[in-house]
């Protein structure tokens, strides 16, 4: 059985500084993300493509759903095989590369977790990862690898 969930959120683009866009510099990049009874999420581009750099941008969204999914993902995983996940982190990276014609793409991401266990195998808790990474609903929606370099501790 096949089930259906759909999302909605709405981007309002907050840079016109009077003249639109006029010219690539003429206009600023912040915006912001809305989803029905969220906070809102400060958005701008990358301070490379002169956003603001105190405002997240779509590649950080992106690195930060993929992280988050992982997480939730392995959190499932663990609690179903007997593993007793206490703390859980992760420094994930992700590297996009510019194409001539102005376009680009991302070709890998990088998570890092390092969790703790208060018990079960932490073999176990560490292949989880695999799995883990199957079930993830954002990284098996993009076109490039996403890596696992996961690291166990048991308190």
């Amino acid at each position: 059985m096949i089930l259906q969930h759909n999302y909605a959120v709405e981007i309002e683009w907050l840079g016109n500084r009077g003249t639109g866009t006029s010219d690539y510099k003429s206009y600023g990049r912040d915006h912001v993300v809305r989803a029905d009874g969220k906070h809102e999420i400060s958005g701008s581009s990358d301070r490379t493509f002169h956003g603001d750099a105190d405002r997240w941008n779509p590649e950080e969204l992106l690195l930060a759903a993929l992280s988050q999914c992982h997480m939730l993902s392995y959190l499932h995983v663990a609690a179903a095989n007997g593993v007793v996940v206490t703390a859980y982190t992760d420094a994930a990276e992700g590297t996009m590369v510019q194409t001539a014609d102005g376009g680009g793409h991302f070709t890998s991401a990088t998570l890092r977790p390092i969790v703790t266990i208060s018990s079960g195998d932490p073999a176990l808790a560490l292949e989880l990862h695999h799995e883990a990474g199957a079930k993830c609903f954002i990284a098996n929606s993009v076109n490039f690898p996403v890596l696992h370099e996961p690291r166990i501790f048991a308190e």
